[in-house]
């Protein structure tokens, strides 16, 4: 039985954050009758179209899916398990935002179905999380990740670095508190101006300085250093776990496995097509009241434009790529997945490791990773 992934995109937020570029949008009100029935009839959508899989994980993200009525999770759950077989170990992980109000929901929520919570803490000091527009301080963020070690049996939280004017030492300690909270799993996000967004109009006005890329590239160094001797080592280029805590959903995309995405702005990936949602709310809804799904755009992808999207996506894991493997699984040969030169002369520079069954991009390797995939992939396999 063919193994799938679910994605649930709640948009919902209290605030839009400066520096996020995701589909979220603030709404005074939310109608989560209307919500329930629209979500449902997207999931039936997707199942109908997906028979006989078997459902490995679920991740509800956003916007802020711990807004979300408990009772409104648990539905979808128990709706996602009458129409696939679920795995015995599911993954089923929420986005939660680290308020004293939604941490309230943690009992009910891990009720619902929910094992894995990812908390969104960003920083554990209140300077810089004011600087990120957060709206929870840093007593409030611990607190809630105090429930959720409680109430879930796996928790991950995220931290920004290189914010402006970050330095060595006041990360190593910041990285120093957060590894000794005790959670299986971080993802450590350096901070990028998204165009569109708060940060980058103050970075236009001048406003606000981002980090220069040779001090960003320091704090990566050290936070992939630290993370390793505190047994969380990188197994993807900006998440670190111990052994057995990665996140199986994410593994699921840079494995390039197939995953269903449904709600507003939804991206999904199944049956050889990309699909997307309506991303505007009130346009989603109107979609599925039109014809029953909220897509608002699906299309075949073509063998070469998967078989690169496989090598981008796995190039990023600790454990890389499998040249062969995906060679023939496209039908295509290795030396159209990867350029020959080039993969022999970045494993002479020692930015690759290649065994001849597996391709990694090593530690001095990582920081380099977008220049080295614009010349390891060959032109002709990213825009045919």
């Amino acid at each position: 039985m063919q193994p799938l992934a679910l994605y649930v995109h709640w948009p919902f937020c209290l605030a839009k954050c400066p520096y996020c570029d995701f589909n979220s949008h603030v709404r005074n009100r939310v109608d989560a009758a209307a919500w329930e029935a629209a979500l449902l009839a997207d999931l039936a959508h997707e199942a109908a179209l997906l028979p006989g899989r078997r459902l490995t994980s679920i991740f509800f993200g956003g916007g802020t899916p711990s807004l979300m009525p408990p009772a409104l999770v648990a539905r979808l759950i128990d709706r996602a398990g009458e129409l696939w077989p679920f795995a015995d170990d599911i993954e089923i992980t929420l986005e939660a935002n680290p308020s004293s109000v939604e941490a309230a929901n943690f009992a009910a929520l891990a009720s619902a179905g929910i094992n894995r919570v990812s908390l969104g803490l960003q920083a554990l000091e209140d300077a810089p999380l004011r600087f990120l527009g957060r709206l929870h301080d840093a007593t409030e963020g611990l607190a809630a990740l105090d429930v959720a070690q409680r109430n879930f049996a796996r928790v991950s939280f995220d931290l920004i670095y290189a914010r402006p004017d970050h330095t060595p030492e006041s990360w190593e300690a910041e990285l120093g508190r957060a590894l000794a909270l005790g959670t299986g799993h971080l993802s450590l996000y350096q901070l990028t101006i998204e165009p569109g967004t708060r940060f980058a109009t103050l970075v236009r006005e001048g406003k606000i300085s981002p980090l220069n890329d040779d001090d960003a590239a320091d704090l990566f160094a050290l936070t992939r250093e630290r993370t390793a001797a505190a047994g969380l080592p990188a197994y993807e280029i900006s998440n670190h776990a111990r052994v057995g805590e990665q996140s199986r959903h994410n593994l699921t995309y840079w494995r390039y496995q197939d995953y269903a995405g449904i709600g507003p702005g939804a991206h999904g990936r199944r049956l050889n097509r990309a699909t997307v949602r309506h991303r505007k709310p009130e346009n989603y809804l109107k979609a599925i009241a039109a014809q029953g799904h909220g897509l608002s755009e699906e299309r075949p992808l073509p063998l070469p434009e998967q078989a690169a999207e496989a090598v981008l996506m796995g190039l990023r894991l600790g454990e890389g790529i499998a040249p062969a493997q995906l060679a023939a699984r496209f039908g295509l040969a290795e030396t159209d997945l990867i350029v020959p030169d080039k993969r022999r002369f970045y494993t002479a520079q020692g930015l690759l490791r290649d065994s001849g069954e597996r391709l990694i991009v090593t530690e001095a390797g990582m920081p380099l990773l977008d220049a080295l995939l614009a010349e390891l992939v060959p032109a002709g396999l990213v825009e045919p």
